[in-house]
């Protein structure tokens, strides 16, 4: 089970250094920077068969559980500060974000992400003084050191944080590199919605330097009040501070995006040719939800099914080879179903023994994906009666991926640049 509500897991404040917002570079990001600019960019028939994901030292095969090794609770050593950038004029901003992450693998900082992500209302709307006492009392100390055992398994030792850092940062520099011939007072930075580094900070380094109109793109291809939403909140939290706000876009949800369907099918077309099994189902997983919330009117449902049906047509799959179900269930209330573990396991039951799951709602790995889909569900498929199983990496910071977010870039900054 992942470790959160209604969105896909991260992030926690920290005392380390804010980064300084990522100025366009001469290092092209990489194969896209040459020629992207001239023309709008076509997905490749074949994008790259898997990504190159932070991983621990010794990985495990999935469905077992990587063997545990110590790691440092310390904080990381400080480092020296980046000089100022200086000012532009009339910048343009484009600030890319993602849930967030702890800021490290230990009980400490997974419970202080833990109590901002479950504080925040828009992801526990029945925000009570019981359903307080329980989170303080209950939630907290049992789950944080829970929670911290399983992000050690996909911890990037290297650069010690989570995946959804590395890859969310990464992300930012290439959408840098490749909008680099739009001229230097374009300023590309990233973003966490819980820890660090948060939204207020990135928006306020991004109007220091000068940016009057700023593009946030929430990494969400479908919408949610627990998602899109609370990013913008954050985001209007930091413009009612200021006297001179900067003028704001916000990216909308690209669910049915033509290129979208594309690169996560041709991503899962290049993916099944390299393995060693041909899959009896795929199944196409979700983050979870109250149902009550969509009951309410969020549309998140009604996207991930049009999602999976796009899917489907450009595939060729019916509903019984390419199937729809959610994880990360929290909680006792009923959430969207099927729910993607009881469905891994009813396949395996019913004799299916070749299994794929793509998560299509995540543009990062992070321990949704890395952990509770590559290690619980492979491991409760296995314990049924499966014998293979895999796990579609997430878009990331690939070739198709970073042309995805390079166009949908593109396309909100029309009439600015």
């Amino acid at each position: 089970m992942s470790e959160s509500p209604p969105l896909p897991a991260a992030g926690d404040s920290s005392d380390k250094p804010s980064p300084q917002p990522i100025a366009p570079s001469n290092e092209a990001g990489a194969a896209i920077a040459e020629s992207v600019i001239e023309a709008p960019p076509t997905a490749p028939a074949s994008p790259p068969a898997s990504e190159e994901m932070p991983a621990p030292p010794a990985e495990a095969p999935p469905g077992e559980t990587i063997p545990e090794s110590p790691v440092p609770r310390s904080e990381p050593a400080p480092v020296a500060a980046a000089p100022e950038p200086a000012p532009v004029e009339h910048g343009i901003g484009v600030l890319l974000v993602n849930l967030g992450t702890p800021d490290a693998p230990d009980a400490p900082a997974v419970r202080r992400y833990l109590k901002e992500f479950l504080s925040d209302p828009r992801v526990i709307e029945n925000n009570s003084l019981l359903w307080k006492s329980v989170l303080n009392g209950i939630i907290l100390p049992l789950r944080s050191r829970r929670k911290a055992h399983d992000y050690q398994k996909i911890w990037n030792r290297e650069q010690n944080e989570s995946p959804i850092k590395t890859f969310t940062r990464s992300q930012a520099g290439k959408l840098a590199s490749t909008l680099e011939p739009l001229g230097p007072h374009v300023i590309v930075d990233w973003a966490m919605r819980y820890a660090s580094p948060s939204i207020a900070s990135r928006l306020e380094a991004l109007t220091k330097r000068g940016c009057d109109r700023i593009l946030v793109m929430p990494l969400y291809p479908q919408y949610s009040a627990a998602t899109t939403a609370t990013v913008c909140d954050e985001v209007y939290r930091y413009a009612m501070k200021l006297r001179r706000q900067p003028a704001l876009r916000i990216l909308p949800p690209y669910y049915e995006d033509p290129y979208y369907i594309e690169v996560v099918a041709s991503t899962l077309q290049a993916e099944l040719k390299a393995l060693p099994f041909t899959p009896d189902v795929i199944v196409a997983s979700y983050h979870g939800m109250p149902k009550q919330y969509v009951d309410k009117g969020d549309p998140y449902e009604t996207q991930c099914a049009r999602t999976t049906e796009l899917l489907r047509a450009h595939l060729g799959f019916d509903d019984k080879k390419l199937i729809m179900t959610f994880q990360s269930r929290f909680g006792r209330a009923k959430w969207l179903a099927p729910y993607t573990i009881k469905t891994v396991k009813a396949l395996a039951k019913k004799g299916v023994k070749n299994l794929v799951v793509l998560t299509p709602g995540f543009a990062a790995d992070c321990l949704e994906t890395l952990e509770e889909i590559a290690v619980d569900n492979a491991r409760v498929f296995k314990r049924a009666g499966g014998q293979n199983f895999a796990l579609i990496p997430c878009l990331n910071d690939s070739e198709a991926g970073m042309l995805l977010i390079w166009q949908l870039a593109m396309r909100e900054l029309k009439g600015w640049v």
